[in-house]
């Protein structure tokens, strides 16, 4: 039984790459194009192929990771020796060299391909601990609940410290003397500063996650075959296809609301309404960070994949309750109600979708002979990451099918209707699609026990 020491520190680790992807996620492309002075489309393209690079390297970083062997164990030790690469490669990515636009271009392509290699480098071998960390499929859930709790905590701070970061800055004048109305407006030094704050707290959060674990899990060599067998092993995993369908069914179902969210507040409530899109989302951060909790006693209750499909089939049916929800105050309070209780839902499913995946490892070993741990999780998040951009490409898809148009005063009545369809009914399809793949999910509680009774016994003393 690990300590909660362990557990903590655990997720402490996701603490710590979860501040810098919000900071990459929400702010980065105002820094290229208003900061860095990256034209707009040179900054989309720099993304998008950024991020088809980031997609092929997890799958490499897990096969490394694989065949890793050191005293501290497989994966935990690029927690250590990545903390301030890792850092050091966020905070050159915020900084703004003066130079050329030519050479700055360049600048900006190799230093956030090093920062996506930084970020991979760490991220597998993390994600693959939980599969080592305990042999139990149920203290797994705990690990990954904490991992997607403290993930929640650093979103929180990062916010908070850019929070801090645009209450100081707006309001004055640059060091050009133009007022600054924005954080786009702030010297590129000051940028670099607080990234630097912020590297300087994830690399000790990666240190702390390091040395407060262990890999309990010692699979031998012989686990890890070929490359090519560790490949062909992935390929006829049938539970692993399966969990992965359920989780692009959900990154959909998330994706499309997420996105929707912001043109549902403008073209659907309008200005005038009480409550923001920003408030909004944040309220349903915060039920995911509750839903978080319930995910280990539900599941130890009714089981992994029972709680999963509940937790789906919840969020299904009130995504379509969305739909017939008024633009009026009684609307709107209705409008966060659902979205708490979808949150919750979501909340709960976090935590186990990486604990099943911990599950689908041992059961490749068991089955193959090969546990590739960092293989199964790095190519799932690449999945994950997959998911989540074909529910923004449905959404675009659909709004220009639709007839949306930013410059009209008030969109057409069919383009209202594919809005209020995209925080309802289309999100809903995701959560029905995971159900389905869910239902063929073979790894139940009991046969998980039958397959960790018999890695423990083949393994042999578990403790060693």
């Amino acid at each position: 039984m690990a300590k909660l020491s362990e557990k903590i520190g655990y997720g402490l680790g996701d603490m710590s790459s979860s501040m810098f992807w919000k900071i990459f996620s929400y702010y980065l492309p105002i820094f290229y194009s208003d900061v860095f002075g990256l034209k707009p489309v040179h900054a989309a393209t720099l993304l998008l192929v950024t991020k088809l690079y980031d997609a092929v390297s997890d799958p490499v970083m897990g096969l490394i990771a694989d065949r890793t062997e050191t005293k501290w164990g497989r994966y935990r030790p690029y927690l250590l020796w990545m903390a301030i690469p890792f850092a050091v490669i966020g905070i050159l990515s915020f900084y703004v060299p003066n130079t050329t636009y030519a050479l700055k271009h360049v600048y900006a392509y190799v230093m956030y391909i090093l920062m996506m290699t930084a970020y991979t480098a760490v991220n597998v071998p993390y994600g693959a601990m939980l599969g080592v960390v305990t042999e139990d499929s149920r203290e797994k859930s705990v690990f990954s609940s904490f991992r997607m709790f403290f993930a929640y905590i650093g979103s929180f701070v990062a916010m908070g410290i850019f929070w801090l970061f645009e209450r100081s800055v707006i309001g004055g004048t640059n060091a050009a003397g133009k007022l600054v109305k924005g954080v786009g407006d702030a010297d590129p030094l000051q940028w670099t500063g607080i990234v630097a704050i912020v590297a300087a707290i994830c690399a000790v959060l990666f240190v702390l996650c390091f040395f407060m674990t262990k890999e309990r899990v010692r699979v031998e060599k012989k686990a890890t075959g070929s490359i090519r067998a560790d490949l062909k092993a992935l390929g006829t995993n049938g539970p692993w296809w399966l969990l992965l369908g359920a989780a692009i069914g959900q990154l959909l179902c998330l994706s499309i609301r997420g996105g929707a969210a912001a043109y549902y507040f403008a073209n659907i409530l309008g200005a005038n309404i009480f409550l923001t899109c920003a408030i909004y989302l944040t309220i349903g951060e915060i039920g995911q960070m509750a839903g978080v909790s319930l995910a280990v006693p539900l599941s130890g209750r009714f089981g992994k994949r029972n709680t999963f499909i509940g937790a789906l089939a919840v969020a299904a049916v009130l995504s379509c309750a969305v739909w017939f929800l008024p633009p009026t105050t009684a609307g709107v309070w209705g409008l966060v109600i659902l979205q708490v209780l979808i949150s919750l839902a979501f909340g709960v499913t976090a935590p186990l979708t990486w604990s099943m995946f911990a599950d689908v490892a041992d059961y490749s070993e068991y089955t193959h002979g090969t546990a590739s741990t960092g293989l199964i999780f790095s190519s799932s998040s690449m999945a994950q990451k997959f998911g989540g951009a074909l529910g923004g490409f449905l959404l675009l898809a659909l709004l220009g099918a639709f007839g949306y148009d930013k410059d009209l005063a008030a969109q057409a009545p069919q383009t209202l209707s594919a809005i209020k369809g995209m925080m309802s009914f289309i999100p809903a399809v995701g959560a029905l699609l995971g159900i389905l793949c869910l239902s063929f999910y073979p790894l139940t509680t009991g046969r998980m026990k039958e397959v960790q009774q018999a890695l423990a016994a083949r393994r042999g003393d578990p403790s060693r």
